[in-house]
């Protein structure tokens, strides 16, 4: 298969990874199940970030009850007692610093640890996973630029989610609750009357939540898809440039980032109106509740600092429910971003590069057979490429296989690395069944020179022992001498003799 037919197989498999894509944008693993990968010590650094959490967010529920006593003290006390009691509470207020500042540490620094550990984990895992995947799911799933996309892209996604956001959420729901205990706790009937903002700060942060979830994840399909389209066309370069294609790309690409700024712009705008929301509201409140609060002070004998306390630690648990919204939107970001890393981790492939089981030949002579062999390839099921091909090549001879463009020249030579299945027949070594061969040992058996070789960017000697991990020196300076490369080798700077 030359270099047209190759491009109508990637095209094909492009649509079919783009429809994949499509059908996975909405899909999002359980919140338990974004840990997953979490081992005892993330669980255990979780567990200490998320008391430290728990302490800060109660912290500031606590400051206004300090804060109330402070008032109390000034409007309280004479002038020869005001100056022992606000000092009293000053202490109060340098104790509470300290517990602050103590429990910050742990949440950051835990929640961080953890969330790093965690991201670092899953990124190990995620290219493990792509590495022993068969060519097909290259061909029908996944295109190269979205791999790369999901590991520069979506691992920092959940590593935001694993980490900082969710100590924030907790500390974000520890600062309701505490809020509204103490309330309740300093008075409870100026806490009925502010609760009736609550309603309208949870339905405001939910919407706003919601929205946000699906405008980020259209923003991402529509970044991979940019990324696909330049990785498509440098991949391709030739091609694009023999067909005047430069500009069609740079559309095509333009295309995709104007889709992407369309729906940025459509999330800054959700975002900016749940947060408006959320503060009209809190704001019209406060209002409410000292109108309220004076009528209290007449009839109840609250006392000023009651009213500040109660009044604050209302306005600090509703809050707390809008500040959970960042951290809400990337925790869900996160569990978008997990399932499609996830799936690709726990998918097992049909031809399983890790799989060291199957025989090994003592003596291998390296006759190759296919009998009576049919295949399609996965992108294309509806097109018969070979239809009952039978061929031998005996050890020590030389064949060349000739033939029109997608007449299945390339496709022998995939079938007997075992880059693909045959649907119907076998492919033989030595009589052997290829399938019953360990992969590893028979694919380092072969050696294949495509038509464009590529070169990592390495030394020209890790570049030869890709073929040959354990090679010795000898055998490298071999290799470059039968590739006859031997003599421009020895003109760099650098040469290792």
């Amino acid at each position: 298969m030359d270099a047209t037919a190759e491009a109508r197989s990637r095209e094909g498999a492009r649509h079919g990874g783009k429809q994949e894509k499509d059908d996975q944008t909405e899909k999002k693993v359980s919140l338990l199940g974004m840990f997953r990968y979490a081992d005892s010590l993330d669980v255990l650094l979780m567990v200490v970030g998320s008391l430290g959490a728990v302490g800060n967010g109660v912290a500031g529920s606590l400051m206004l009850v300090v804060f109330g006593d402070a008032i109390n003290s000034f409007g309280e006390s004479t002038t020869s007692t005001v100056l022992p009691a606000v000092t009293k509470v000053v202490l109060n207020f340098v104790y509470l610093g300290i517990g602050i500042a103590v429990a910050s540490f742990l949440q950051m620094s835990c929640w961080t640890m953890s969330g790093e550990r965690q991201s670092a984990r899953i990124r190990s895992l995620y290219l493990k996973s792509v590495l022993r995947q068969d060519i097909a799911f290259f061909d029908i799933e996944m295109t190269t630029g979205e791999a790369v996309s999901r590991m520069s892209s979506d691992t920092v996604i959940i590593q935001d989610a694993l980490g900082e956001k969710g100590g924030k959420l907790v500390q974000a729901i520890s600062a309701f609750f505490g809020g509204f205990i103490i309330a309740f706790t300093k008075g409870w009937l100026l806490t009925l009357v502010m609760l009736t903002s609550l309603p309208l700060v949870a339905i405001a942060g939910a919407v706003s939540a919601q929205l946000l979830t699906r405008v980020s994840s259209k923003r991402l399909t529509s970044y991979s898809d940019a990324a696909d389209t330049v990785e498509q066309t440098i991949g391709s370069i030739r091609t694009v440039v023999s067909f005047n294609g430069e500009k069609k790309a740079i559309e095509m690409y333009n295309k995709f980032i104007k889709k992407a700024y369309k729906t940025a712009v459509e999330e800054g705008l959700v975002n900016g109106f749940g947060m408006g929301s959320v503060f009209c509201i809190i704001f019209s409140s406060y209002g409410l509740g000292f109108w309220y609060g004076g009528k209290l002070i007449i009839d109840k004998g609250y006392t000023g600092g009651k009213i500040v306390t109660v009044l604050f630690a209302v306005m600090t648990g509703a809050t707390s429910l809008g500040s959970a919204t960042p951290s809400i939107s990337a925790i869900a970001e996160g569990q978008s971003a997990a399932y499609r890393l996830f799936k690709t981790i726990e998918r097992k492939p049909e031809i399983d590069s890790d799989d060291m089981s199957g025989m090994v030949l003592e003596n291998i002579k390296g006759d190759v057979e296919l009998k009576d062999v049919y295949f399609r390839y996965p992108a294309r099921p509806g097109q018969l490429i070979l239809d009952g091909l039978s061929l031998q090549v005996a050890s020590g001879t030389t064949m060349a296989i000739v033939g029109e463009s997608g007449s299945g020249k390339s496709t022998v030579i995939s079938l007997v690395e075992r880059f693909y299945d045959p649907q119907a027949g076998e492919v033989l070594i030595d009589g052997v069944n290829i399938k019953n061969l360990s992969l590893d040992w028979i694919r380092g058996k072969i050696g294949l020179v495509s038509q464009e070789p590529l070169l990592f960017m390495t030394s020209i000697k890790d570049n030869i022992i890709y073929g040959k991990e354990n090679a010795t020196l000898e055998e490298i300076k071999r290799s470059a001498e039968l590739a006859n490369a031997a003599n421009f080798i020895d003109k760099l700077p650098n040469v290792c003799k």
